[in-house]
């Protein structure tokens, strides 16, 4: 196969303009080939080196980088892209050298020490649900680190609504974990859907797989997705894929 094929193109994908009250939502996730996107509490072991560069490249499409606070807690979070050349083709677009960080809890109970919240070369937003105690967010506040309260009612809708508007966001990279996925595919909110399918079989009837809600879709409510491209990597072993959602 050519070597060319092994991996796509990621940091150039064409994407349409958003709506006027959200921004164009892509997911991206790594898993294994039997659907687990966590082995021993985090995501690591089941993507490779080529993989993590896959999910920087995404990034230089993104305005915001999405995380929720499982994954921030289990991986830590940042919109870092660890790369020159990959910064300098945001500069090229217009685009801040780095995408907008993001997290959403209920709770407030973040790991304050990561650098989601001590590194100054990204900025990074926190929006908090209704429940989240008000002692808790001044400790996030302390950081620096600006803290966007959502209403009781469709918060995952108003933090959407609040990085079109407030943070002129166009495009939204949500990369995790399996409950905010979840959420966006039922109030069906994500356009495009990213997945590395790696060789390891995790298995584990409790093991989170790429969307965790709380209710399944039924056969009448399942989303439906069209391949955009499926790109297999012999050295690897890994198939990239991309779908977009059918509205």
């Amino acid at each position: 196969m050519n070597r060319e094929l092994t991996k796509p193109d990621y940091t150039s994908l064409d994407l349409p303009p958003p709506p006027d009250d959200r921004p164009y939502v892509l997911i991206n996730m790594v898993m294994s080939a039997d659907g687990k996107v966590v082995v021993e509490g985090t995501e690591q072991g089941i993507g490779s080196k080529v993989d993590q560069r896959l999910m920087r490249e995404l990034r230089v499409n993104a305005d915001v980088v999405l995380n929720g606070a499982n994954t921030l807690r289990a991986s830590g979070s940042s919109s870092r892209l660890g790369d020159p050349v990959l910064e300098h083709l945001r500069i090229e677009r217009g685009k801040p050298r780095l995408p907008v960080a993001a997290t959403i809890t209920a709770t407030g109970d973040l790991p304050l020490e990561r650098i989601f919240f001590t590194a100054r070369d990204f900025d990074a937003v926190v929006y908090a649900s209704a429940e989240t105690p008000a002692a808790k967010r001044k400790a996030i506040e302390a950081t620096g680190r600006p803290v966007v309260s959502l209403p009781k009612r469709a918060p995952v809708k108003a933090m959407l609504r609040h990085m079109r508007r407030d943070l002129g966001a166009d495009v939204l990279l949500c990369e995790g974990g399996p409950t905010i996925n979840a959420q966006l595919f039922e109030q069906g909110l994500v356009d495009e859907y990213f997945v590395s399918i790696g060789p390891v079989i995790v298995s584990g009837a409790a093991t989170l797989t790429p969307g965790e809600g709380a209710n399944p879709f039924t056969r009448k409510t399942l989303p439906q997705l069209e391949l955009v491209w499926a790109v297999p990597n012999p050295e690897t072993s890994e198939i990239y894929c991309r779908y977009r959602v059918k509205r």
